[in-house]
């Protein structure tokens, strides 16, 4: 399947010595490393460190997302399904070979899942007095003004300015505008 896409296999290893002496004799571009069969995330690890420019994809069953991040923590540029080899390798070849990381769909939509399961979407990171000082400045309020509105000090509402944009990420009056909008806090 390899050479019939235009790529030459220059070597073939059935435990993880003969894959690390292979490697240090042939320097390939791309190493693809069958889990569990070679021990594959220490595999991965030695064959970065003796050839730090040869790229590896995990070849396995396994879509865990602590498996997942094991295996591109170990430096892995590609994680495919045994089940999705047939239509993943070459794709996956390719992206490792751009220094880029390549997924099976199955093993990206596990990824996702175990996220998105681990977050809450509708958590709100400010606090009640930050949502209404965030209210007061997409109302196009100055600092001395929410200060006054609310009876805190200058520096409080300063305050209150600085760890909004903060924990938003965001380093100009415009974008707490934008995110004010956005989150129903502020009309159109």
């Amino acid at each position: 399947m390899l050479e019939g896409a235009g790529h030459q296999v220059v070597g073939e290893a059935s435990d993880r010595r003969e894959a690390l002496n292979l490697t240090r004799a042939l320097r390939p571009e791309i190493a693809v490393l069958d889990i569990p069969s070679l021990d594959g995330l220490v595999a991965a690890r030695e064959i970065r460190r003796i050839a730090p420019d040869t790229k590896v994809i995990l070849l396995t069953v396994q879509t865990d997302k602590t498996d997942v991040l094991r295996g591109l923590g170990a430096g892995a540029k590609g994680y495919i399904l045994k089940s999705q080899a047939a239509e993943d390798l070459i794709p996956a070849i390719r992206e490792a070979s751009r220094g880029e990381t390549y997924l099976s769909s199955s093993v990206a939509t596990s990824l996702v899942s175990a996220y998105l399961q681990e977050i809450d979407p509708s958590a709100d990171p400010l606090t009640a007095r930050e949502r209404q000082v965030l209210q007061l400045i997409a109302e196009g309020k100055t600092t001395r003004e929410i200060a006054t509105l609310l009876g805190i000090s200058f520096k409080t509402a300063e305050a209150h300015r600085r760890h909004i944009m903060q924990k938003l990420d965001i380093h100009e009056t415009v974008g707490v505008v934008r995110y004010a909008i956005r989150h129903g806090l502020l009309q159109p």
